[in-house]
């Protein structure tokens, strides 16, 4: 199947910086930053590694980033524990809908890593 490049080049894709989801401006090149600021930060981490053998593309986390994104991670599992738990259980499509809602939206922010 064919499939055209102007339908390929709209998929939605993350900041390289944070993870969020960029605005597509229809318009020229894709964006790789959702804003400027994640521009910044993404430039001074690539001098800040400049000339040291961490490689340009390495994510450096804080350890206060890298327990919130175990934190955010261990929220994830804890939420699709309770829909199959749900499930399980026979509970009425409202309430699935609902544990299912909490789990995409806490999926999404454990999408950030920053």
């Amino acid at each position: 199947m064919f499939i055209p490049v102007t339908r390929l080049a709209r998929r939605p894709h993350a900041c390289q910086w944070c993870g969020r989801q960029v605005p597509d401006t229809g318009v020229g090149r894709r964006r790789q930053y959702c804003r400027q600021s994640c521009r910044q930060r993404a430039y001074e981490h690539r001098t800040t590694v400049r000339g040291t053998s961490i490689p340009s593309d390495a994510v450096v986390l804080s350890a206060a980033e890298a327990s919130a994104l175990v934190d955010r991670a261990f929220e994830v599992r804890c939420a699709a524990e309770d829909v199959a738990t749900a499930i399980a259980e026979g509970a009425h499509g409202g309430e699935l809908r609902e544990l299912v809602d909490s789990l995409v939206n806490l999926a999404k922010e454990a999408e950030r890593l920053r």
